[in-house]
């Protein structure tokens, strides 16, 4: 631990920075939901909470193009990514906001197609994107650095196509689970298909969900374990909670309960700490979204807990974290 008595230079405070977060873990520990919809209107709405703590969120800021729905989100320590959605009709965008301030989100570039229904996962240098739907379901991965701005370059492509799925990351390894194939299927699915972030190339089979499902959350990681919650199974809104060891290979395995069976909510954590927040309590949405956050500690099993509420009832939101299994 360094001794932080004396004048230091600015390098000398970026290198002692890790040792602070230490110190100050809630410092270190913002989770964001940015997005969704709210009843029946599309919002732009961005906002956090503590991850360490418990409570309701806070108001961030907003989304650029008024806000849109069935994006996704990833992140480094530093930098919030949102990307993709729909509000009358598909999205290019990508936005990205700085996590440790409060503020509107502030254009980042492009991903090649407009499309919703997206799922995004991260290390802390690197966000990777499966572009989910467009006029149908595609497999394209496309990636960007997040310290930087401009648009995607393309990764690979997914073992099929692949749209209302979810993703999660260890800092070497991403996992894209779950969701609908509309072209090759046109069924739910159950797999779980994974790509080496700091490379490029096709994702390869990992494993099966519990069962096939669709508007599940991803987002949950330790640098060990992922969590994949909720979603739609069979056209039944479902409250399971799985999870996989994201080193090796191999299918799902129950981890418990949300408090509240819902789909399209999203997905965010800490190293230890998982969040769960929003979606819907109707099949295929409707009139049932929620304003609850749930939380689980990622190193256990067991059934989800309270941990506050959001600024109001929203569904398909973008989520992302400051520190999640994605940051070695």
């Amino acid at each position: 631990m360094p001794n932080y008595n004396g004048v230091w230079s600015l390098s000398t405070q970026y290198q002692y920075a890790a040792d602070w977060a230490a110190d100050n873990p809630t410092d270190f520990n913002r989770a964001i939901f940015a997005g969704g919809i709210s009843s029946s209107t599309i919002v732009d709405v961005i906002q956090f909470v503590t991850i360490a703590t418990t409570g309701n969120s806070t108001d961030f800021g907003n989304l650029t193009d008024s806000g849109r729905t069935t994006g996704s989100g990833c992140s480094s320590s530093t930098r919030g990514i949102f990307s993709g959605g729909k509000r009358s009709g598909n999205k290019d965008i990508i936005d990205y906001v700085t996590m440790s301030s409060a503020g509107n989100a502030t254009d980042f570039g492009n991903i090649s197609i407009a499309a919703a229904y997206t799922a995004s996962a991260s290390s802390n240098l690197r966000g990777i994107i499966a572009l989910g739907y467009t006029n149908a379901t595609v497999n394209i991965i496309e990636y960007i650095t997040i310290a930087n701005t401009g648009n995607t370059t393309d990764f690979g492509n997914l073992l099929q196509t692949m749209g209302y799925g979810a993703a999660l990351a260890s800092p070497t390894r991403a996992l894209i689970a779950g969701g609908f194939d509309s072209v090759t299927a046109n069924a739910a699915l159950d797999v779980i298909q994974y790509i080496t972030i700091a490379s490029t190339g096709n994702a390869t089979d990992f494993g099966n969900l519990i069962s096939a499902r669709l508007y599940l959350a991803g987002g949950i990681s330790s640098n060990t374990r992922g969590i994949f919650s909720g979603g739609n199974a069979s056209d039944a809104v479902i409250n399971n909670i799985e999870y996989v060891t994201i080193a090796s290979t191999g299918n799902a395995t129950d981890f418990g309960n949300l408090t509240v069976a819902r789909e399209s909510p999203v997905g965010t954590s800490s190293t230890t700490r998982g969040l769960i927040g929003g979606g819907s309590t109707s099949a295929y949405g409707g009139t049932g979204n929620q304003n609850v956050i749930d939380f689980i500690t990622i190193a256990s099993t067991g059934n989800a807990s309270d941990f506050g509420d959001l600024l109001a009832v929203t569904a398909e939101m973008s989520a992302c974290s400051t520190n999640h299994g994605g940051i070695a």
